[in-house]
């Protein structure tokens, strides 16, 4: 094993911390994965991981202290760490003491993976939402995320965090609207937009197989567009029976996708 790292100023340690910025993720093509189940999901699902950071102070799992064993033996470069130089880098207040910088990866409209039901979001602003979404996809057994027009950072740490390690297991793809909508006119999918502005509370139920589904959500703030909304085959709102007007984003993605996966 080689000795700790120390010093604040090392320069695997100032890249670290670096990758906080959305500037030195989108230069050096890496995030930052921090904890042991993410780090373990990254690892799992095949990612590439540049570097496996760990305190041994603070490593206290055993299923922590084998994974590093067991990426050290996949030749991953595995670097211990003091706590101090750990804390240094790290967004949580009692780290668990394991971290990666991961090689981030990139799909285009033409690399997404054939699909039954999938999840298009336009420009997102709240990266938390992003990876909450993830999880919802996931956890209903929805099939990949398209990120149309911008908006937050797939791999800020927030949406990494909140996405409890789906991000790796789900098709991530990013395109303009326009692509999109090429993209969807040409496959002759169907997409189920979403506003509060139908009347529409349709239960659709389970896609069928035979035409894959897209469920279209506008941004935070803004909703669809006229021009978004225009393309949809089918509109769906959620009743307001109380003061709120609105549900979070992520919110009511995840009720939009047990609504299309229920039986």
């Amino acid at each position: 094993m080689s000795e700790p790292i120390t010093s604040l100023s090392n320069p695997l340690i100032k890249q670290a911390r670096a990758l906080r910025q959305k500037k030195a993720r989108d230069e050096s093509g890496l995030f930052l994965v921090e904890g042991i189940l993410h780090t373990g999901e990254a690892a799992a699902a095949g990612w590439q991981i540049e570097s496996l950071l760990y305190c041994p102070a603070r490593l206290k799992s055993d299923y922590g202290r084998e994974l590093v064993e067991r990426l050290a033996a996949r030749h991953v470069h595995t670097q211990p760490v003091s706590e101090t130089v750990f804390e240094s880098f790290s967004e949580k207040e009692n780290p668990a003491g394991i971290a990666a910088l991961v090689r981030q990866k990139h799909l285009r409209l033409d690399q997404f993976p054939p699909f039954r039901l999938a999840v298009a979001l336009v420009s997102p602003q709240d990266p938390g939402n992003i990876g909450t979404i993830l999880r919802s996809i996931d956890a209903t057994g929805a099939d990949g995320l398209i990120l149309l027009e911008g908006g937050a950072d797939l791999y800020h740490p927030s949406t990494v965090r909140a996405s409890m390690g789906s991000l790796f297991w789900k098709p991530i793809a990013s395109a303009s609207f326009a692509e999109f909508a090429a993209w969807a006119r040409v496959g002759d999918f169907r997409i189920i937009g979403t506003s509060a502005h139908t009347a529409s509370t349709l239960v659709v139920g389970r896609p069928a197989p035979s035409q894959p589904t897209l469920l279209l959500l506008g941004s935070e703030q803004k909703g669809l567009s006229p021009d978004q909304l225009s393309i949809c085959t089918d509109l769906l709102s959620l009743p307001m029976r109380g003061r709120a007007t609105s549900l979070n984003l992520a919110v009511a993605a995840g009720v939009f996708l047990y609504m299309l996966t229920s039986e």
